[in-house]
């Protein structure tokens, strides 16, 4: 049986993207260890990074992140929005298949010696692997943040640490390590930069004031989007899901006149709280199955690219596609390209609409928004699907072209083969062409209604679509050539004249 356990541990810079490339490269230099997500948020001044493995090599790389952590990130000199008291701040371990918690509570254990023992940081232990009730919070472990447990350690026995010296490390001051079930980093955006407001709903919905259960929260001021943020920890989102803390939260800002903006994952997620959440509506900013834990372990397991960009996003994804196409084969060809295209414009429409909704200049127009990024998605999710389709025609065609031509019944059933299957392959390009003339419009429609700051992107996704619809059209016409149903011919000129018109009128509406 695989034994494979998530390690997520949070590092106290989410500003300096070099630092934060080189402790995420620390960690992944260890064999059988998969960096599945890693978050930068500036307001934060925090990372969060996914790693899963197997036990002991996730250990060991936790344990390098911790040692370059150490040297990269100066507490003295660190401030931002999320409570902190390590540079390492937190070390959770939890287990997935074939390993138990308790099993885990024994590796933070282990890991937590050995971080005193190479890096004389000092260790606290929380969640399962606690040794005392009043440590089993995370927030009671945190108190006071890196400056107050500097000065309380001084004096207060009750808070010295479980492993090591009673007293701070001078810049990486102490590593909270633990074992615990999966939990789910949730934040909800409010339209408001009043972070009292925040703080009153994250103690309405938080367990320890008589919320609800399974739920930790906090008031955060986001001071570069000028945005208060409910940020919240679910520790059991079986049992209280993310559909009923966001409607909470909805209904608590209402008493203060504020609504949701948007909302967010930080990290990944498992794919069942998704699917638990699917009857409501979450406003999710920018999410992606990327984001889903059990995607990207299966991608990971399976060999496929999961190098991770400067900027936090996957890198390295795209790559194949390109391979594919540069290569000196037949397909993926210009119809795939054109598709690919459509879905890069549907994609880049989602990211604007996205940004847009959670800008306050906006908020007039976030039902408008919500729905054309649903719309968007929809279209990326066909024309994706596309890509492979028009591959998988022209194979055909090419299949059809290699029947036997031995008798004159061989010969008659190769060419209407031929036929059928041209037909087909000018079929999937005349759709990719519909929905990208249809994507085209939609994004025209989006120019009154976008953040200022949104309108070259909108511009770039528009151009997208239109190499996309060109290019559909024009992989269609090569196709009618072969074609001799004069009928069938003569229609699609039709509807390819018509999508020309359609591309031209939108284009001259934009510009108007």
């Amino acid at each position: 049986m695989k034994r494979l356990i998530e390690c997520v541990p949070n590092f106290s810079e989410g500003r300096d993207a070099a630092k934060v490339d080189a402790i995420v490269a620390a960690m992944s230099s260890v064999p059988g260890v998969y960096v599945l997500d890693r978050e930068m948020d500036a307001d934060h001044n925090r990372s969060v990074v996914t790693l899963a493995g197997e036990p002991d090599a996730v250990a060991e790389a936790a344990l390098l992140g911790t040692g370059k952590a150490m040297e990269l990130i100066d507490l003295t000199k660190h401030s931002g929005a999320h409570p902190r008291v390590g540079a390492t701040d937190v070390l959770p371990f939890i287990p997935i298949e074939g390993v138990t918690i308790e099993d885990c509570v024994a590796l933070a254990r282990r890991v937590g010696n050995e971080i005193w023992k190479r890096y004389r940081i000092p260790v606290f232990f929380y969640e399962a692997a606690a040794t005392r009730p009043d440590r089993v919070n995370l927030e009671n472990v945190r108190r006071g943040q890196f400056e107050g447990l500097r000065e309380e350690l001084k004096k207060n026995l009750e808070r010295q640490p479980d492993v090591g010296e009673p007293k701070v490390h001078p810049t990486a001051g102490v590593t909270v390590v633990g074992a615990r079930k999966f939990l789910i980093a949730y934040n909800v955006n409010l339209n408001t930069s009043d972070v009292s407001i925040a703080n009153k709903i994250a103690k309405a919905i938080r367990f320890s004031s008589g919320g609800l259960r399974y739920v930790k929260s906090m008031g955060v001021e986001l001071k570069a989007r000028t945005l208060a943020q409910v940020s919240i920890n679910l520790t059991d989102f079986e049992q209280t899901p993310m559909h009923r803390v966001y409607e909470m939260v909805k209904r608590e800002a209402e008493r203060y006149g504020a609504v949701p903006v948007g909302s967010e994952i930080v990290g990944l997620i498992p794919k069942k709280a998704i699917e638990m959440a699917a009857d409501f509506f979450l406003q999710l900013e920018n999410f992606s199955p990327a984001q889903v834990f059990e995607n990207k372990l299966a991608d990971a397991l399976s060999g496929a690219p999961l190098a991770v960009a400067k900027d936090g996003k996957l890198a390295g994804l795209a790559r194949p596609f390109l391979e594919a196409v540069a290569s000196p084969a037949a397909t993926p060809g210009g119809g795939s390209v054109s598709a690919f295209a459509g879905a890069l414009a549907a994609a880049l429409g989602q990211m604007v609409a996205g940004l847009s909704r959670k800008k306050k200049s906006q908020v007039g127009f976030a039902d408008q928004l919500s729905a054309a990024l649903e719309e968007m998605r929809k279209i990326a999710d066909e024309l994706a699907e596309a890509i492979d389709r028009d591959a998988a025609s022209y194979d055909a065609v090419m299949a059809a072209f290699k029947l036997s031509q031995e008798t004159a019944q061989e010969t008659q059933q190769r060419e209407e083969g031929i036929q059928k299957t041209t037909k087909g392959a000018a079929e999937v390009p005349l759709h990719v062409a519909e929905r990208t003339v249809e994507l085209f419009e939609r994004l025209g429609q989006l120019d009154a209604i976008v953040a200022a700051s949104m309108r070259s992107d909108l511009q770039v996704a528009r151009l997208m679509a239109e190499a996309g619809a060109r290019g559909a059209l024009a992989n269609v016409e090569i196709n009618l050539d072969g074609l001799k149903d004069a009928a069938y011919v003569a229609s699609m000129r039709t509807k390819i004249t018509a999508l020309r018109e359609r591309l031209g009128n939108a284009a001259r509406a934009t510009k108007a």
